[in-house]
């Protein structure tokens, strides 16, 4: 039997590593499409675009690892049922059931894998992907000027702002013709400078711009002293820009990590702390509204704030009425119905969060054990349809991936929604096809079909017997 299950491992392994690359590349190569319009123009340099590629490959890998594992199952045993091995092994007193038992082992490393890489390298390859692209947001791309337009640069040691026009722009030498420069940020002294020509260039650390500007002139207004105005020409100036940064600066500690950026651990502590801080506005409500009552009904309270208030308020005004105290009574119900409310947003907000990170924990669980699932249903199903071919195995995979991704999505609604459990929503597709492989496991040893059949037509039989049988017993 080792020679049997080293035979299945070794059929199983290829198609595994391939489809895992083929699947990888194709989704990983649109997850890349969607986000270069964010790199474009950046001026960044080859490390940090390979960090945001390695970074961005985690998520993609996370989904395809799943799909090759049903990919590989389904290829190998429709490649071994279509050659006959399968009807040898049968022939040779080997259960095809039996055959499942190496699959499952094996099924259960890759979601052990998978579960490791859930928890400890994906949200934290999640976090960093998030401060890089907000560290290359913050970067002012202040070498890629346009020509013809108003070109925008702030300063961010000064917080100054510029506006920089050129009639031309040749980056092949930095030169600059027809240049403008008018500052937006000092709005009492306006100073603006034309330029027949000048070149940019930026210091060592590329954090300053130095533009040197020919044959112009300098107006200045000062609006602190009315109807002064001076105009000066130059044959060279240097307009330094300091402090707006081509170099981007890499924040290592960064925002605060969302859900898909925590472990398990990380999550878990986050969930008790948003149910503690549910009980904690449940109380506070209660006691609010427990102090309301009790105010209105006239009866002791414990609250000296509260006796304080009540007791300055209720002195009866000069013209001697007391409805001052009960202006004071009405005010205090008020502000107690609105902080209830304040209060019971916030549990719902709480629980939100509680719901959330609950979901995000069951995915990484349920992914991982989807590993396990797409074994149970794949190789009865190869079995059963041997002349699919390589159609049958895309078919048949996309199908079922399709089905358990949107089954996945819409429970996680429901749980975000708060309208399901998170441990049920997050389960019911690994329960569906759990439940679907063990039927078909049942039927796997009586095979009726040859390599004569079990091709797509059978699949349109099978669809056919099924939704006519209920008819035929009646009509008998």
């Amino acid at each position: 039997m080792r020679i049997l299950t080293r035979h299945l491992i070794r059929a199983v392994l290829p198609p595994f590593f391939f489809s895992l690359s083929a699947l990888t590349g194709l989704l990983f190569l649109n997850a890349v499409a969607r986000r270069m319009e964010d790199l474009a123009g950046k001026g960044l340099s080859a490390s940090v675009v390979l960090d945001f590629l390695a970074l961005s490959l985690p998520h993609t890998i996370a989904l395809t690892l799943p799909m090759a594992v049903l990919v590989a199952v389904l290829h190998a045993f429709t490649e071994l049922t279509a050659s006959n091995e399968i009807t040898a092994m049968k022939a040779g007193g080997v259960s095809p059931r039996r055959l499942l038992v190496p699959l499952l082992v094996l099924g259960l490393i890759f979601g052990g894998v998978m579960l490791f890489f859930n928890d400890r390298v994906l949200p934290e390859a999640n976090h960093r992907l998030k401060n890089l692209m907000l560290d290359i947001n913050r970067k002012t791309p202040t070498f890629v000027l346009r020509e013809q337009v108003m070109n925008r640069i702030q300063s961010v040691q000064s917080g100054q702002t510029f506006f920089i026009q050129a009639a031309r722009i040749d980056n092949t030498d930095s030169s600059l013709e027809d240049v403008a420069i008018f500052p937006a940020s000092n709005l009492l002294r306006r100073r603006v400078t034309y330029a027949d020509s000048g070149t940019m260039a930026f210091n060592e650390g590329r954090t300053d711009l130095y533009l040197t500007l020919y044959d112009g002139v300098v107006y200045e207004t000062d609006f602190d002293e009315p109807g002064s105005f001076q105009k000066v020409y130059f044959d060279r100036q240097i307009v330094p820009l300091r402090g707006i940064g081509n170099e981007l600066e890499r924040n290592m500690s960064g925002a605060s990590r969302g859900d898909r950026e925590m472990g398990i651990g990380m999550l878990s502590a986050a969930a008790d702390s948003a149910r503690a801080r549910v009980a904690e506005h449940r109380a506070l409500s209660l006691e609010r509204s427990t102090e309301a009552v009790r105010v209105a009904l006239g009866l002791p309270i414990d609250d000296p704030t509260l006796v304080r208030t009540l007791a300055e308020s209720a002195r009866p005004r000069a013209d001697g009425t007391g409805q001052r105290g009960v202006m004071a009574r009405d005010q205090l119900t008020y502000r107690t119905v609105q902080g209830v409310r304040v209060n019971a947003q916030q549990v719902t907000s709480s629980q939100q969060r509680v719901a959330r990170y609950e979901v995000e924990i069951h995915k990484k669980l349920t992914l991982s054990f989807a590993c396990i699932v797409f074994v149970l249903v794949g190789m009865p199903l190869a079995i059963r349809f041997p002349r699919g071919g390589l159609g049958m195995v895309i078919a048949a995979s996309s199908a079922i991936f399709a089905i358990y991704w949107i089954g996945l999505i819409g429970g996680e609604d429901l749980a975000d929604r708060g309208l399901a459990p998170p441990w049920i929503s997050m389960w019911i597709p690994n329960a569906l096809f759990t439940l679907l492989g063990l039927l078909l496991v049942r039927t796997m040893g009586r095979e009726a079909s040859t390599m004569r059949g079990g091709g797509w037509e059978d699949v349109w039989w099978g669809i056919r017997e099924t939704l006519t049988r209920p008819f035929r017993r009646r009509s008998v």
